[in-house]
């Protein structure tokens, strides 16, 4: 019998004994930080119904995940923790206290081209507030997430934020991105052609060059915030700047799913040559 060659799948990541320590002192460091702020674990299953995990993604999403059959069962392996969530909340919301502030970390899995700084298997760490949505959870969310950073000793970090509005005032949004792009189709690539129809505001962190020199002239979001928006996002900044968090504006910043609303914001880190960190 021909003896099998071990090895690990691309994308999947294994760590020797030194750095898995390493590791989990940083885990260590981020529950005290999550805690500290008030925040709760919770855990959901890897595998959810492929029904609960595409009821709000779809499109490029459903390309991501890893789908199977088991008897009659559509199945999938949980690509972030924040949908898992939206259902636990769902089921049990007669059963827990508002605001529910809870944090998770674990494995999600994502069938994307595996390189520098994408796994396709990798540990997320996240939090969740159910049941309050102003401008002072924002600001509270983005503190926790730049002060567990730099308790981590990650040196030169940058923080960027944007609002990319409601549902109400992202749809007049999407008509003049629509109509911007439009007048450029030929020159997209295929994959944003198809974005159009879907969403275009993934057309925005196409990482294709003649993409991305078209969207330099393309509407900004911050243009088409409501009244309520505008007033929302002005708030979160004002929060931020007593704060001392230092942060730019970055109208780039952009989320395909329907389930974002308002602030979103990244931490990148440089430095250490992989892009977003947060």
């Amino acid at each position: 019998m021909e003896k099998l060659k071990p090895r690990t799948l691309s994308g999947f990541m294994e760590l020797l004994p030194a750095p898995q320590q390493k590791f989990e002192r940083m885990l260590e460091i981020l529950r005290k930080n999550f805690a500290l702020y008030g925040f709760t674990p919770i855990d959901t299953p890897i595998i959810e119904s492929a029904e609960i995990l595409l009821a709000k993604g779809g499109g490029e999403t459903e390309k991501q995940i890893y789908r199977f059959q088991k008897g009659d069962s559509d199945l999938a392996l949980r690509f972030d923790h924040t949908v898992p969530l939206a259902k636990y909340v769902a089921l049990h919301e007669n059963e827990l206290c508002f605001p529910f502030r809870r944090y998770a970390i674990g494995k999600v899995y994502r069938g994307e081209r595996a390189q520098r700084g994408r796994f396709r298997q990798f540990h997320q760490f996240g939090v969740e507030c159910y049941g309050a949505t102003g401008p002072v959870t924002d600001a509270e969310v983005i503190s926790l997430a730049w002060e567990g950073m730099q308790t981590l000793g990650l040196k030169d970090l940058t923080l960027a934020i944007n609002s990319i509005g409601c549902p109400t005032c992202r749809a007049e949004y999407h008509k003049a991105l629509r109509a911007y792009f439009e007048s450029r189709r030929e020159e997209l690539c295929e994959t944003c052609k198809e974005r159009l129809e879907k969403n275009p505001m993934r057309i925005l962190d196409c990482k294709s060059p003649v993409c991305g020199e078209i969207a330099k002239g393309a509407p900004r979001v911050l243009d088409y915030l409501c009244d309520d928006c505008r007033s929302h996002f002005e708030k979160v900044q004002t929060l931020l700047k007593d704060a001392d968090i230092p942060f730019t504006v970055d109208a780039g910043i952009v989320r395909g799913l329907d389930y974002y609303t308002r602030t979103v914001f990244e931490v990148e880190a440089p430095g250490a040559g992989v892009g977003s960190i947060g």
